[in-house]
């Protein structure tokens, strides 16, 4: 009598069966589910909200309505209309030059910070850079209107000096005025980036470089420069980026005359223009893009001392 033999499983090439290979699959990404939460919350107020824009910029509006009707017409608007254009180099400008000032300012705070001060007394004055995350973003930019206006601290300091008299707006609702807040906004970024890798340097290094004959001045390039390479682009990004996107800054100290590239985005949303509106937040993030790129071999931690 002939008896019916289960039919054999095909090996696998690897010397397990292909009915352990899903097992085996599933057993590689355990590691990797503690980031399940994580990959959603980025997927869904991330990653979708991002391809919502990338959409709508290529839509146009007719009548206050979306029409699906896929095209370029929104980037060529806004690469051929002079006062956009303006408005997106005057944000970069700004960016870079707040960008720059906070950090010039930074760096030699973290310096004497770490060189010439106390534990203790270093914590404290780190607390107090840190101190204004602790109150209402929106309350430190109402309190540079206050400081900057006809009656403000700047007016009345120099009325009495005796530098001017009467009633003075220096800064305020123009350019100068958004340039200053912004470094004080972002100066906290840059300090506590740069305190963090300052506060790990091996100073026998320094001191070295002293005894073999450097300056001061040389010492710095060479020794602390190079290693500091990584802090200062990562603060750079910190403070740089952010900047890109302000809106509360230029519109309450800035006025009509400190318009930036995030107020133009808003007054395009508030008037229904959607499909312009995402066009320059898709501009606005490939030049984001466009440096993280460029910053990346600055974020290179192979070799501190390359060329």
């Amino acid at each position: 009598m002939n008896t019916i033999r289960p039919a054999a499983v095909p090996a696998d090439p690897s010397g397990g069966t292909s009915a352990g290979r899903p097992r085996k699959r599933l057993k590689g990404l355990a590691p990797f589910a503690g980031f399940t939460p994580a990959a959603v919350l980025f997927g869904l107020f991330f990653i979708v909200p991002l391809g919502l824009i990338l959409v709508y910029s290529f839509w146009r509006t007719k009548d206050y309505s979306l029409v699906h009707d896929w095209n370029l017409g929104n980037y060529r608007t806004f690469l051929h209309t002079r006062t956009y254009i303006k408005t997106f180099l005057k944000t970069v400008v700004m960016g870079v030059l707040a960008t720059v000032t906070t950090i010039a300012l930074a760096m030699p705070f973290c310096y004497w910070l770490v060189r010439y001060v106390s534990k203790r007394l270093q914590r404290t004055l780190l607390l107090l850079v840190v101190l204004p995350f602790w109150t209402s973003y929106l309350l430190r930019v109402y309190s540079w209107v206050a400081i900057l206006g006809d009656n403000g601290a700047l007016n009345t300091v120099l009325n009495k000096v005796g530098v001017t008299s009467g009633a003075h707006r220096y800064l305020l609702y123009d350019n100068p005025g958004v340039y200053l807040v912004l470094v004080y906004l972002y100066f906290p970024f840059a300090v506590l980036t740069l305190y963090a890798s300052l506060e790990r340097f091996d100073w026998n290094l320094l001191r070295a470089a002293r005894d073999l004959g450097a300056t001061p001045a040389a010492a710095l390039r060479r020794v602390v420069a190079p290693q500091m390479r990584l802090s200062i682009a990562t603060a750079s990004i910190f403070v740089f980026i952010p900047i890109l996107g302000e809106y509360l800054a230029p519109q309450v100290v800035g006025g009509t005359k400190g318009v930036m590239i995030g107020n133009l985005i808003a007054n395009f949303f508030a008037g229904f223009l959607l499909p312009l509106g995402s066009a320059a937040s898709v501009l606005v993030a490939m030049v984001i893009v466009v440096l993280l790129v460029i910053f990346r071999r600055s974020l290179d931690t192979g070799d501190v001392y390359a060329a």
